[in-house]
């Protein structure tokens, strides 16, 4: 064990002497309360370490000694309805054993060390196995099976296995390395968090991630295994998209970060995920969720732990061949910690005293998603999609955080304050956003909902764009100004904002929208609007065409909870108000 004295301490920054045997990132504990840190900085035997805890009452001379491993999480059954802080601390296990206040130094297990699971192996004695192979189920909840899985870097044969209730330190089998050593099997592995996990091949992401979001589904898609961000100022709405996308996904698992978020958001998210009910298998959403709390108040430095701790969990369920979404909130928090920690260094800073590697570090959390062939013999694929939260200050989307992200990420979903208090949700705008998946998700839309899908949805972002430049004449010279076609287009962009894009998150018939729904949705307004440039051009009554009473059946029709026959309905009313006009004139 390496030991070493502190000869300075700024803030979450220690300097120790003595350290010439330890290794960059390796844990370090620090004074006499043993305070958790790591090494992010080595010069001779002068070692720079952040620090995870408030370091007040440090001093020089005090003793700083080196784990000689680096920052692991611990990865097995009890991880899933678990509340951690940045370094993998059950929140729930420490508030038992210390109160509300997490004490400093306080050291407790991620994975309880008394419960047992009971464990059904999958291979048998003399079988050959190598790193990821499954050897074994565990039932972790109601929903979650987890894969009891070898470490990527073992290989050898099953010595003996046997099924029965374990701890996760309980040996359940032997493994015979090529060496002739003899391994202990457990439930639980380890795994450094800034080191990505292996597998076998990444897959080109061509799969939809269905959200039941319209704006996001029809407008701007995200594949299994993509990467997208929400920016947008406070207030615009963040933190409901993301609510709803991990409510709605159609994933398997979900891990939410927040990442150095106001205590108050992060106790809506504790108190509301429990009592969220997930909508396939009808059991809490907590039963498929894995929570990271890091809260603003916490020290600074454990903002960067919490993504990387909360992203290498969720690798460690794609290993197993599940849909993954990490949901981070918001990665400016750990953009700031950088921040800090670079000043603290006196590095040279960038853009706004960011870190000239801000890029980096971004591209490292971003790219460890995607959809691959997982490490093992057998062939299962599984893909981990990151989604991350921006908060530009006042929601400046120029600023360093927010183009360093958007230069890694495919997906943009700008939110719009203007939009937030129009309380127009999701305030996502739709002249800003894009998603550079729409090409590579065509042939999925072609053989799921049909042809017409792509063309629906390129036709209405066209009328929104040319309502957006027919606004700039409004304002000029009126409505009455335009051409009957004109105003047909900013009739039906204006149905296409409130009947379509706008979604209400608390109505349960409105929360989710299925795609074949969204298709006939808009199938139903864009027939609206051809029948109407038609009837126009035959000389009919603009005002009447406009205030057509069948219009405001289309706004209610989105809540339809029997589509298909409604809207056929609202069909047919249609052709016989527009014959109505025409045998009026």
């Amino acid at each position: 064990m390496v030991t070493g004295k502190i000869l300075k301490v700024s803030g979450p920054l220690v300097v120790a002497e003595g350290m010439r045997e330890a290794n960059m990132f390796d844990v370090v504990r620090v004074g006499e309360r043993r305070l958790i840190g790591e090494i992010i900085e080595m010069h001779g035997d002068r070692a720079s370490i952040q620090v995870y805890e408030e370091t007040a009452g440090l001093g020089r001379g005090d003793v700083v000694e080196s784990t000689g491993a680096p920052l692991s999480v611990e990865l097995g059954p009890g991880m899933m309805t678990n509340i951690y802080d940045g370094i993998q601390r059950p929140l729930q296990s420490v508030y038992d054993l210390a109160g509300p206040n997490i004490p400093r130094g306080i050291d407790v297990p991620a994975l309880d060390r008394e419960k047992k699971w009971t464990f059904t192996p999958t291979v048998q004695p003399g079988d050959s196995v190598s790193g990821g192979d499954i050897i074994g189920e565990v039932q972790e909840t109601e929903i979650v099976k987890i894969k009891i899985m070898l470490s990527p870097k073992q290989s050898g044969t099953i010595a003996d296995i046997k099924a029965g209730d374990y701890t996760v330190t309980d040996v359940i089998g032997h493994l015979k390395t090529a060496s002739g050593e003899t391994a202990d099997l457990t439930l639980m592995q380890k795994w450094p968090v800034r080191f990505a996990r292996p597998y076998k091949e990444k897959l080109p992401p061509n799969e939809l991630m269905v959200t039941g979001q319209r704006t996001i589904d029809s407008m701007f898609p995200i594949t299994k295994g993509g990467t997208a961000c929400v920016p947008g100022p406070f207030g615009s709405g963040k933190t409901v998209v993301q609510h709803q996308l991990a409510k709605w996904s159609d994933v398997d698992i979900v891990i939410y970060v927040g990442c150095g978020e106001r205590g108050n958001e992060m106790t809506d998210v504790l108190n509301e995920f429990p009592t969220l009910q997930d909508p396939r298998s009808g059991y809490s959403l907590m039963k498929r969720t894995v929570l990271i709390a890091n809260t603003s108040d916490m020290p600074v430095a454990a903002r960067e732990a919490s993504v990387y701790t909360g992203i290498t969990i969720a690798e460690f369920y794609r290993d197993m061949g599940y849909n993954v979404a990490i949901i981070a909130d918001s990665t400016s928090r750990w953009a700031e910690a950088l921040r800090e920690m670079s000043g603290r260094l006196e590095e040279m800073p960038g853009e706004e005293g960011y870190p000239a590697y801000l890029t980096s570090r971004l591209a490292q959390f971003y790219e460890r998603a995607g959809a691959v062939i997982c490490s093992g013999s057998d062939r299962r694929t599984g893909s981990l999609t990151a989604i991350g939260a921006v908060s530009p200050q006042g929601g400046d989307i120029s600023e360093p955080v927010t183009q360093a992200t958007l230069r890694i990420v495919k997906v943009f979903w700008g939110l719009d304050s203007a939009l937030a208090y129009k309380r127009h949700f999701p305030a996502i705008n739709w002249l800003r956003s894009y998603s550079l998946y729409k090409d590579r998700l065509e042939p999925w839309f072609l053989s799921e909902i049909g042809h017409g899908w792509i063309d629906a949805m390129a036709e209405a972002l066209r009328i929104l764009q040319l309502e957006s430049e027919l606004e700039e004449i409004v304002k000029l010279v009126g409505e009455d100004a335009l051409s009957p076609d004109d105003r047909i287009t900013m009739e039906t962009a204006r149905s296409i904002r409130e009947d379509f894009l706008q979604q209400d998150a608390f109505d349960a018939d409105d929360a989710y929208s299925a795609l074949p729904q969204q298709y006939a949705l808009m199938k139903l307004i864009l027939s609206w609007s051809e029948k109407a440039r038609a009837a126009a051009s035959a000389g009919s009554d603009l005002d009447s065409i406009v205030s057509m009473p069948v219009r405001e059946l289309i706004g209610r029709a989105k809540s339809s909870k029997n589509f298909e026959k409604d809207y056929a309905e609202i069909e047919a009313r249609m052709e016989k108000e527009f014959g109505e006009i025409a045998s009026a004139e």
